[in-house]
């Protein structure tokens, strides 16, 4: 699709780029986000939403911006009026392995193949477009200016962050029950006290410090004249 499509497009309300895309045509517009790019443990979380025709949903708007209790609330409110939710993750050993934005685009592609009805159409939250053979539209900022896109933004960050309170009873001490993970100054700090648990991601800075130096990678990298983590 080209990329102009929307060149012309200036958002009036929440609703236009879902309006916008059934004025040419599309039929099942889904919105998709995520939450969880930025912390230093767990998964990242991507949500797909398809909103009925028309449906208002007052309050609901880019989940970094509501309380954790309204987030909750709206939660409740989208699972019930939603016409499909699909949810995805990429979880800290493929953040660590393809990187996070691949883990991203990944769990996206996940959550939209979980729809029923599949969509014909995506808004996607930022600048990156979904590996799909389904028409498609980035917004900046677009859990500000989509409904769908916020709603999708709700479902992923309380669905994280419930998963994260439950990591916090599996690997206590590091305190992800309130920070969800990300690099507050106690989590570096349990980090550097406990070293870093199952679900850290390795490859991030503030986590990879902390990693025990395999001693066979040690050596295989001390034959090849290379140090550790210097490939």
């Amino acid at each position: 699709m080209s990329p102009d499509l929307f060149a012309d497009a200036t958002p009036l309300d929440m609703q236009h780029y879902e309006l916008e895309a059934a004025r040419r045509g599309y039929r099942c517009v889904a919105g998709v986000d995520e939450a969880g790019r930025g912390p230093l443990a767990g998964p990242v979380v991507a949500a797909a939403v398809i909103l009925p025709d028309g449906l208002m949903l007052p309050g609901v708007d880019d989940s970094k911006k509501l309380t954790a209790a309204l987030r909750d609330e709206l939660f409740d409110l989208i699972s019930a009026e939603a016409l499909a939710i699909g949810v995805g993750f990429g979880d800290h050993e493929l953040v660590d392995r393809i990187n996070i934005l691949q883990a991203t685009l990944s769990a996206m592609r996940d959550a939209i193949l979980c729809l029923r009805p599949s969509p014909d159409f995506l808004l996607i939250d930022g600048i990156s477009a979904i590996p799909m053979n389904i028409a498609q539209r980035t917004v900046k900022k677009g859990d500000s200016l989509s409904l769908s896109i916020a709603a999708a933004s709700i479902i992923a960050k309380v669905t994280r962050d419930r998963l994260m309170v439950q990591y916090d009873e599996l690997y206590p001490g590091y305190g992800f029950a309130a920070h969800k993970g990300y690099g507050a100054a106690s989590h570096l700090a349990a980090i550097a006290r406990l070293g870093p648990s199952p679900i850290h991601r390795k490859s991030f800075r503030g986590v990879k410090e902390h990693v025990p130096v395999d001693l066979d990678d040690a050596k295989a990298a001390g034959d090849s004249g290379l140090l550790p983590g210097f490939g």
